[in-house]
């Protein structure tokens, strides 16, 4: 299964915006469901809007991919484009709809 996981306020503590260079602490319950994930022999790729903007995305995967490397994160890629691999979506603010109905689950 690919699995895309996104960042503020899923994977890492979010209470507002400080610069591309701030990303919260890692949320212990979501590290564990990643590493669970990963070793179940799913790709877990990084999804996140902070990789969006042309000008800022260098910087913001610089510093994501320090994170990433300093808590020994299992990620290997960061995305800000929904790609047809992903099964799954972990976000914070998305709905879930129930599949061709049209209505929330």
């Amino acid at each position: 299964m690919e699995i895309a996981l996104d960042l503020d306020g899923t994977l890492a503590h979010y209470d507002k915006w400080r610069g591309v260079e701030h990303v919260g602490e890692p949320i212990p319950a979501m590290v564990k469901k990643l590493n669970d994930w990963v070793a179940q022999g799913h790709n877990v790729t990084l999804f996140t809007a902070r990789v969006s903007d042309a000008e800022e995305a260098p910087d913001a995967g610089h510093y994501i991919g320090k994170w990433i490397l300093k808590h020994e994160l299992p990620i290997t890629e960061i995305t800000c484009i929904k790609k047809k691999k992903f099964d799954l979506f972990v976000d914070d603010k998305a709905i879930s709809v129930i599949k061709n109905e049209g209505t929330f689950s």
